[in-house]
């Protein structure tokens, strides 16, 4: 068993000198004097102000290039069904799953999972695409995310 100024390899000793020395001294580590040269290195930050700063929208002065190439994903949604796990489980090719939308109704565009608009299906060289029948505000759109 060791004591409280002894420990691993004579570690305690050099805490126990170090102390020592600090004691001798008679100044604190918290209390000892600043060094003229280190203050004098130092400025006083400045920081622009943020008060003045447009972040409506409609600022035309705002750089939209840094985000126009950025990647989402969009997708259709011509419905949702919730079922059980027991259900799920017997699905199997054939199998018809009943949405919550009836036939004819707007389907939802979505944007990363954010609502943006409803539309049509059409087919367009024989492939589906959507028409947009109603674009969700650009407004009513911030407004969902907060």
């Amino acid at each position: 068993m060791t004591d409280d100024t002894t420990g691993i390899d004579g570690v305690g000793d050099d805490w126990a000198a170090a102390l020592a020395e600090q004691k001798q001294s008679g100044v604190s580590p918290k209390t000892k004097p600043m060094s003229t040269n280190m203050t004098s290195n130092y400025k006083k930050a400045s920081f622009d102000s943020l008060e003045n700063e447009n972040t409506t929208l409609q600022n035309e002065d705002m750089n939209m290039d840094v985000i126009l190439d950025i990647p989402v994903t969009l997708s259709v949604e011509i419905g949702r069904s919730r079922i059980n796990i027991r259900n799920l489980l017997q699905l199997n090719q054939g199998s018809v799953v009943e949405l919550d939308r009836l036939a004819g109704e707007p389907m939802d565009v979505l944007v990363n999972g954010t609502l943006i608009a409803h539309g049509e299906v059409v087919v367009v060289n024989e492939k589906f695409g959507v028409r947009l029948t109603d674009v969700i505000s650009a407004s009513e759109r911030v407004k969902k995310l907060k």
